[in-house]
């Protein structure tokens, strides 16, 4: 019995996936195909140039945070294989029609590669968050709602938020520029704060690019503009995911015990916020680069303003790198 049951452990450990991969593969070259076909004989158009730009920052923010683009091609090829999934009929769709599908696929593409490179690279997606990235993102918060107008809403409910999120913004500003304790409820309100102002950042970003004109209907000048909005959404779409899952965990779940879940979020906020404080000459950098630089937007309307807050976000530490090149002191991320 005992050498029966070794022969049939072997051969189960002999089956081989290589032939449902080459299936797979084959299946979905043939599909890539008749999409293809498809798009190339329809009166509408299903693809635009902006989405090429959107996966280069995707790809490019994707290839910086992991460091191996042999790992991203493996989860772009397989998501791209599991998007396909999209042109399945769905349960409410009573007439099917391919080329609605077509136009869905890219953005759910885009939205499973984001999950799958966020559960692969959580640590790194999830990245330490210091005293001066939070100060950096609440003068980009005080920024977006000076020049979105929000001080000229009277409503109760616009100016409990503002009071909120300005009380919010002196507290982070405060924290880089004394040595006050970062304690564990310090962090965590520091790190929650920061998540917050990201994904409203991300979710305006997104609304706003997909509100531009397309690139092909656009001059030179405007499509340089509406390229590098699309390529700053693809960079910001590997935190979104992970934003929104580090906000949802504060919300009841019907499933599981919220307790331990809710205890389990609070320490994955408070463990990724550092407890070094910053330099101060640094966090005084910080404020005039950026004020400085929201300053001259807002009176002269360079970029959009999500653009030129991704933009900020985006730079500003390569900045800061520069200047601290040669004395050794720590940057901001």
């Amino acid at each position: 019995m005992t050498t029966r049951r070794k022969k049939t452990k072997r051969k189960s450990a002999g089956i081989s996936l290589t032939p449902f991969f080459i299936i797979t593969g084959i299946l979905g070259l043939a599909l890539t195909i008749y999409i293809g076909y498809r798009t190339s004989i329809s009166d509408r158009k299903l693809f635009s140039i902006s989405l090429i730009a959107l996966f280069a920052g995707l790809l490019f923010e994707s290839i910086r945070v992991s460091g191996s683009w042999k790992t991203v091609a493996g989860i772009f090829a397989g998501t791209y294989l599991f998007s396909l999934i999209t042109f399945l009929p769905g349960k409410r769709e009573r007439v099917y029609n391919f080329e609605n599908h077509i136009e869905m696929w890219p953005y759910f593409f885009i939205f499973i590669f984001a999950l799958f490179f966020g559960i692969a690279y959580k640590d790194r997606v999830t990245a330490k968050l210091t005293e001066g990235i939070t100060l950096l993102l609440s003068i980009s918060l005080i920024y977006w709602a000076v020049d979105y107008g929000f001080t000229n809403y009277h409503n109760w409910f616009s100016i409990s938020l503002m009071i909120i999120g300005l009380l919010l913004s002196i507290f982070s500003i405060a924290n880089a520029l004394t040595h006050i304790h970062l304690s564990r409820t310090n962090r965590l309100t520091l790190s929650i704060w920061s998540t917050i102002i990201m994904f409203a950042f991300a979710i305006d970003n997104i609304v706003r690019v997909f509100n531009n004109p397309d690139i092909e209907s656009s001059y030179l000048s405007d499509g340089f503009y509406i390229s590098l909005q699309y390529f700053l959404l693809g960079v910001s779409a590997v935190y979104i995911m992970q934003n929104y899952m580090l906000l949802a965990g504060f919300l009841p779940s019907k499933n599981g015990n919220y307790r331990s879940d809710l205890k389990e979020n609070k320490k994955d906020h408070i463990d990724r916020y550092s407890d070094e404080q910053v330099n101060i000459g640094q966090s005084l950098f910080c404020i005039l680069f950026t004020g400085t630089v929201y300053w001259l937007n807002h009176k002269f309307q360079i970029l959009p303003r999500h653009t030129m807050i991704w933009l900020v976000l985006f730079t500003f530490p390569f900045v800061l790198h520069l200047t601290t090149l040669f004395n050794g002191q720590k940057n901001y991320r």
